[in-house]
C-alpha cells in the first residue's frame, strides 16, 4: 500500500525526491504517513481537499481485498 501511496505522490509534486511514506501496521488496520516537500503540500491535498481525498480512496479500495483498513495521514 505504501508503494501506491508513493507512486502517485511522485507523479503529483515538483521534488520527488523528498516524497516519503512510513507505514505503520496494526491488527486489522494500516497507517500509512506521507510527507512530502513543504512547497508541493497544496498539490498534495488538492483544492477543498479533492486530491488528498482521491488518494484516500484508491488506496481504501486496494485495502479492500487485504481486507485491511487502511488511514492515509498527510504529514507536514
Amino acid at each position: 500500500m505504501g508503494e501506491l501511496v508513493k507512486t502517485i505522490a511522485k507523479a503529483l509534486v515538483d521534488s520527488p525526491e523528498e516524497v516519503s511514506v512510513t507505514e505503520i501496521e496494526g491488527r486489522q488496520s494500516l497507517i500509512i504517513e506521507l510527507k512530502v516537500a513543504p512547497e508541493d503540500m497544496g498539490k498534495v491535498i488538492g483544492k477543498q481537499g479533492r486530491i488528498a481525498k482521491a488518494i484516500r480512496t484508491v488506496v481504501k479500495a486496494a485495502a479492500t481485498k487485504e481486507n485491511k483498513r487502511v488511514v492515509v495521514e498527510i504529514i507536514q
